[in-house]
């Protein structure tokens, strides 16, 4: 077939057509329909893509959706004529259906619409030159990396190329492009964007590749547009950050809350469940990928970690608290650990009595001395109730009931005894008609003197194993508030470090690079005219 006869005659239906369409307003003939395989490489240059919308939308499904103007411009020599011929008339708006279209589609589309689907007019210049501006909605495929999530920032491509030409049949380009250069820095144009409320657009580059697929000897040329995004951070910093950060100090505020109040588990358990809940928030938000711990997932889960080791310290702290002499003996390094060495370290104040019992070492002593006291104790009592029964026996019996010197000296000792530990000055008067050098004098002393004797005896002692109960007791309180001190510094340290190592990581915080989107913007100016002078 000769295709030159045949792109003649086209090109004289052609011409003759055109002032038909310029007096009617009627289609052109199906001869515009051209084919070009076979044919001459026809150049396909985009002057840009002119976005107005760029947004992630839907952060969980990796779907980044575009509003743009897809400016197509080729050259084709069968729309070429003399406008002194015609009237002058220069162009021509045709519908894009009755000419030859470049199948220019997006790789990397996500909802299954890759060609554009409103199709506007096409504009036919008497030098050749054909311009195709259709407007499309894009939903684009965007790999998500949710490594510093919400300090984030994304890279999304758009691939374009055409599906059905390869390389020898349309010469891809964008028209910024340089001779000998296959990358334009700023490869769409961002004049009539409108700023979005949640990302910052850093860089719009586009690059020309041309690929080689197994199925095919010629090349396939593309471009790629490169949209950098940076996320806005005050959003998330309000609504997520601020929250966590509160709550997870709070589980230092656990080791504060007094033992006896019963609330230190309570507190310690709403923590992890508000931890819990705020993990479960993320989930939503971010995708589901396994490649990556997002920064704030990360932070949540040293606090979950966190307020877990203050539960099991906390249950270790209260089985302290709440120990009994009975049960548990308090062994000598402990008490002097806890109570003499770490309170000062930890700028607690010891209780008087504490310290001055450690300082003259009389805690152990009084432990040991009480012990043996009591088993000295119990056979005097039951001498003197042995006395007592004979003094009664006397007694009935008519004798008089006198106590020995021994018995007396016992219960001069239990008097000076019950003197010292209670400070009764009046008990020692009742044998200070004693005659010790007389040992054979015996005086007579009633039997309700020498059973109340005995009933005071009893009552000492037992007042003396109840203060020993209740000094062990307190000093396992002590040694609790102890434990509480010294975990409540040690969380407040790993916290405020777990914070600045964690949230500090992210790079963006320390990027200080100004988006473009407020520069390049026309709209953006005007809406924010006043803060666009300030930044300048």
């Amino acid at each position: 077939m000769d295709y030159r006869k045949e792109e003649k005659e086209s090109s004289q239906s052609c011409f003759s057509e055109i002032p038909t369409y310029c007096r009617s307003g009627n289609s052109f003939s199906l001869h515009l329909k051209i084919s070009v395989a076979g044919r001459r490489r026809i150049k396909l240059t985009w002057p840009n893509i002119v976005i107005s919308y760029c947004h992630l939308q839907n952060l969980k499904d990796q779907i980044l959706t575009t509003n743009v103007w897809l400016e197509h411009e080729w050259q084709d020599h069968k729309f070429m004529w003399d406008p002194q011929e015609y009237g002058g008339v220069t162009e021509l708006y045709v519908p894009s259906e009755h000419i030859w279209l470049p199948d220019i589609v997006l790789y990397n589309n996500a909802d299954g619409e890759y060609v554009v689907t409103t199709m506007t007019k096409a504009v036919l210049r008497h030098t050749g030159k054909v311009l195709w501006t259709p407007p499309a909605i894009f939903k684009s495929s965007c790999e998500i990396d949710v490594r510093y999530f919400p300090f984030d920032q994304q890279t999304c491509f758009m691939k374009f190329g055409s599906w059905t030409y390869d390389g020898n049949q349309i010469d891809l380009k964008h028209i910024n492009q340089k001779l000998g250069e296959d990358k334009v820095e700023v490869g769409i144009d961002l004049r009539e964007y409108y700023p979005s409320v949640e990302w910052d657009i850093l860089g719009v580059p586009a690059e020309r590749h041309e690929r080689y697929y197994p199925c095919c000897a010629e090349p396939y040329p593309d471009i790629f547009f490169n949209i950098t995004l940076r996320r806005k951070t005050l959003f998330y910093t309000v609504n997520l950050i601020v929250p966590c950060v509160g709550i997870s100090y709070l589980s230092v505020l656990v080791f504060y809350l007094p033992a006896d109040s019963g609330e230190k588990i309570a507190l310690c358990i709403n923590i992890l469940l508000s931890q819990t809940m705020f993990f479960l928030l993320i989930s939503e938000i971010i995708p589901s990928t396994s490649l990556a711990l997002p920064l704030l997932g990360k932070y949540i889960l040293f606090t979950m970690v966190m307020v877990g080791f203050s539960v099991v310290i906390t249950i270790i702290i209260l089985n302290v608290h709440y120990r009994k002499p009975s049960t548990h003996r308090m062994a000598p390094w402990v008490r002097s650990f806890f109570i003499k060495s770490v309170p000062k370290l930890l700028l607690m104040r010891v209780p008087k009595d504490l310290l001055t019992e450690l300082a003259a070492n009389k805690i152990p002593l009084n432990r040991m001395s009480l012990k043996k006291r009591e088993l000295d104790i119990m056979p005097s009592s039951r001498s003197s109730s042995s006395s007592t029964s004979s003094s009664s026996m006397n007694r009935v019996s008519g004798c008089n009931g006198l106590h020995s010197s021994t018995t007396t000296a016992r219960l001069r000792g239990f008097a000076g005894t019950l003197s010292e530990r209670l400070g009764y000055n009046g008990l020692p008067s009742v044998f200070s008609g004693l005659d010790e050098s007389d040992s054979g004098t015996r005086k007579k002393y009633p039997f309700e003197l020498e059973k109340a004797i005995h009933n005071v005896m009893f009552i000492q002692h037992h007042i003396q194993r109840q203060d020993q109960f209740n000094a062990e007791d307190q000093d396992w309180g002590f040694v609790a508030m102890v434990l509480d001190r010294l975990f409540l510094w040690i969380f407040i340290i790993a916290s405020i470090a777990g914070t600045i190592s964690i949230l500090c990581e992210a790079p963006a915080l320390y990027d200080d690079t100004k988006p473009i989107d407020m520069e390049l913007s026309s709209v953006a100016q005007q809406q924010f005219l006043p803060d666009f002078e300030n930044m300048q």
